[in-house]
């Protein structure tokens, strides 16, 4: 009779294990609050079917590979800029161009917009997109000298954020330099770069602060960001479980994302604040004297180079600016 039993009594269904790599440092804001917070809703929402692991701070997909990565199902899910592979989604960084957008819930909601529209032609078809976020605009920080104008940057050395950014510095004679996030606190002190171009998130996340003391709020570009699933992971998954991945998709994971970023540029700005830095705010940049020929002529090589391979460039840029005036507040 036991053996019985035993044989009629249902076997617990395995949890399917999903692994989540990201750029940003265990125990930050960002990966608590956005990736272990998607993490544990949908162990819930999955009855424990689903178990979600996540790996911060590059541990298990470099953040140059992240994408990749997820491509080809070494990670089930990742999340990383789209910057770091240079080339491959030059229509979604339209979005990153200077003036499109002035928080990162406005830059978030452009982006996700855009990408609900199928504005982006392909450029995530061997993934299953998630959601889409940006970081809010970002700006020049310095260790040793105010950048007043544009010609200030001549002879430094530059971290930057992307390619697009660096063709900006190099032509104003900076040296442009390109490097992970993560890897920007060392080089800083080192001494191997002398500034960076980036958001107030990130001077809070990665601890930049504590190096750079001038900052100039002149904003250069909103980086793109993407949390995006391999597709035989997704494929993989029974219809119910579908439901609950694309429940946790979407605008509305892309607004909790920029809820999170917001935040941290709000308290990244406060620390340098306390720390009693010194700051230069641009008003209004692209018609300032100095700065907006700068940034205006980053707009127009940029949309002139991808529109070389693309006629929806400037149908792509028109709208972000229409949805960033009317249907995503700042």
């Amino acid at each position: 009779m036991g053996l019985t039993l035993s044989l009629l009594t249902p076997v617990a269904e395995a949890a399917t294990t999903l692994r989540i790599a990201h750029v940003w440092p265990g125990g930050s804001l960002i990966d608590k609050a956005l990736f272990q917070a998607w993490a544990e809703s949908v162990e819930e929402a999955s009855d424990g079917r689903l178990d979600v692991q996540v790996f911060p701070g590059q541990t298990l997909a470099k953040s140059d590979r992240t994408y990749q990565s997820t491509v080809n199902g070494v990670t089930d899910i990742g999340s990383t800029a789209q910057g770091y592979t240079p080339g491959r989604f030059p229509l979604t960084q339209i979005v990153e161009l200077p003036g499109v957008s002035h928080s990162s819930r406005q830059g978030s909601c452009i982006l996700q917009s855009l990408y609900d529209q199928g504005a982006f032609e392909g450029e995530y078809d061997d993934t299953h997109v998630l959601f889409l976020f940006t970081t809010g605009p970002g700006y020049l920080h310095t260790k040793d000298q105010l950048i007043e104008k544009p010609q200030d940057l001549a002879g430094l050395r530059i971290r930057r954020p992307t390619p697009v950014v660096g063709d900006m510095l190099t032509r104003l004679g900076a040296q442009a330099v390109g490097m992970p996030a993560p890897d920007v606190y060392t080089s800083m002190q080192r001494g191997v770069i002398d500034g960076l171009s980036f958001n107030w998130e990130g001077m809070k996340t990665f601890r930049l602060n504590d190096l750079a003391s001038y900052h100039t709020e002149v904003p250069l570009y909103d980086l793109s960001l993407v949390a995006t699933m391999s597709r035989s992971s997704y494929d993989a998954l029974p219809d119910d479980l579908k439901q609950v991945i694309d429940a946790h998709s979407g605008m509305a994971w892309s607004m909790k994302a920029a809820a999170v970023y917001d935040r941290l540029i709000a308290e990244g700005r406060q620390d340098a604040v306390d720390a009693g830095h010194h700051f230069l705010t641009i008003d209004d940049p692209l018609q300032n004297a100095d700065w907006g020929p700068v940034l205006q002529d980053t707009i127009d090589r940029y949309l002139q180079d991808v529109g070389s391979e693309s006629d929806s460039v400037e149908s792509i840029y028109e709208e972000a600016k229409r949805l960033g005036q009317e249907s995503c507040p700042a």
